[in-house]
């Protein structure tokens, strides 16, 4: 049987398209009725119009029938993360606090979408303010994991996760302050590569905060690269445009042979690393030794210290936004998050210092670590997906990044960051493992993401829609 026209990668729809064997507007049907089997369960979108998807599809038809097609994913499904601005839509950023304005620009990755004639699918769902590690938002639906409905995505990009592996198409955009891309990724069974920061544009722009990929393929994740990446002055911590060859993203198994790899077993912070988490990245580790990797422990280098002095200046940042509040409109907002921002109210002048002064420790602290080795190699998360209707892992809002240990420094020292799936729990739940490069290696990092995926042991076929998965056992 065929593969259905919305689990093909965006490189395969768009040679479709070229030999017109397929048309964006029979992709884009497909995908919307894929939608309308799985949404109903996992709600990770956000304003999703089919008539307005299929008007974006019929223009890329035209487009593709004229032999004029308008850039490198014309016509390929796209979603896009509630925080990052579609001209003419609200940014609710999650949470009902937030005033409904429509957006007077695209932000960068959008705008890199539309120049390419990439077809929005929708915006997908996040918890408010983007800070927690859930699908838990005051304005969206409760977003699930497709793999057990009874457990979160992740997050914050909790919607992308979970469109991506419920199969909306091949392409998402999803953003990363402490590991909003790599939890949800990583918990969902999915690629992404959060960026060396300033690779891809985003606007607003902030310490640690990058915008990426979520794909079910580092193939797609490379494609989608080449769109992303375009300059925008928009960003005032962007690099200077640089002509990379993403499309040199398959070295194939080779590329490992001879790489010097960390591994990172433990965080030095947080919760332990659950034995199924632990036992899958070991796993990992022996298959990349035996295509031809060495790879030797790193002694952990984040301290609680790092971690707790970040969530105190995010608490602080929190607290202050919510201050220019109402008290009717603030009441709106999750009582964790109120909780946890509150918290920072009688902090000192001095505290807030220190607590700052983290963020520089953690960026000198991991490029130390990683300074002997090629790539580091670790659990994406000390533990698999908690339940869907927990705000964080401890749901506790005065510990609550205790399982952001592994990714969170890779923000602050600026280093590209991917998580791929390396293996499942006894309950069936994917395990992520993250590949890290130095600065601006961000193609390194996708090489050896797609060595991996070839090298790795075989996956389990992609969720189905309950009905479908029923009668599929059947």
């Amino acid at each position: 049987m065929a593969e259905p026209l919305h689990e093909l990668s965006a490189p395969t729809l768009v040679g479709l398209y070229r030999r017109r064997e397929v048309s964006p507007v029979e992709v884009a049907r497909s995908v919307l009725g894929h939608v309308e089997r799985w949404e109903q369960y996992v709600h990770a979108l956000y304003l999703l119009r089919p008539d307005q998807v299929m008007q974006q599809a019929r223009a890329s038809e035209a487009r593709w029938l004229r032999g004029e097609p308008q850039g490198l994913i014309d016509g390929v499904p796209v979603t896009i993360k509630d925080n990052i601005a579609t001209k003419g839509d609200p940014t609710p950023l999650g949470t009902a606090a937030t005033e409904l304005v429509p957006a007077t620009a695209d932000a960068p990755p959008a705008a890199r979408v539309r120049e390419h004639g990439g077809v929005v699918l929708a915006k997908t769902t996040m918890p408010d303010y983007g800070m927690l590690s859930s699908g838990l938002s005051s304005f969206h639906k409760l977003s699930r994991n497709p793999w057990d409905l009874a457990k979160t995505p992740g997050g914050s990009s909790a919607g992308a996760g979970s469109a991506a592996a419920a199969g909306y198409g091949p392409l998402h955009i999803g953003t990363d302050i402490g590991g909003s891309l790599r939890l949800p990724a990583g918990w969902c069974g999915i690629f992404t590569l959060k960026p060396s920061l300033g690779r891809v544009p985003i606007d607003p722009p902030y310490i640690g905060r990058a915008a990426g990929p979520m794909t079910r393929t580092v193939e797609d994740a490379a494609l989608f690269m080449q769109v992303l990446s375009g300059a925008d002055d928009r960003d005032s911590m962007s690099l200077p445009p640089q002509d990379i060859a993403w499309s040199a993203f398959d070295r194939g198994a080779e590329k490992l042979r001879g790489l010097r790899i960390g591994l990172l077993l433990e965080a030095g912070c947080g919760l332990a690393v659950e034995p199924e988490v632990r036992a899958a990245i070991e796993r990992a580790a022996m298959i990349l030794e035996r295509a031809g990797a060495v790879v030797a422990p790193l002694k952990p280098f984040m301290t609680q210290g790092m971690l707790d002095g970040m969530d105190h200046f995010w608490r602080m940042r929190s607290h202050v936004d919510m201050r220019t509040l109402a008290p009717e409109v603030k009441a709106r907002v999750l009582p964790y998050i109120q909780q946890w921002a509150d918290s920072a109210a009688g902090m000192t002048g001095e505290a807030v210092y220190r607590a700052f002064h983290q963020f520089h420790l953690t960026r000198v602290a991991a490029v130390n670590a990683c300074r002997p080795f090629d790539y580091v190699v670790s659990p994406v998360s000390p533990v698999p997906a908690p339940a869907a209707e927990l705000p964080s892992a401890t749901n506790d809002p005065l510990r609550p990044l205790e399982h952001i240990g592994f990714t969170v420094p890779f923000n602050m020292s600026e280093q590209p960051a991917a998580s791929i799936n390396c293996g499942y729990t006894s309950g069936g739940l994917p395990i992520g493992l993250q590949i890290v490069g130095k600065r601006f290696d961000d193609l390194g990092v996708l090489q050896v993401a797609r060595a991996f995926e070839i090298v790795r042991e075989p996956q389990r076929p992609w969720p189905l829609p309950p009905s479908e998965a029923i009668h599929h056992v059947d």
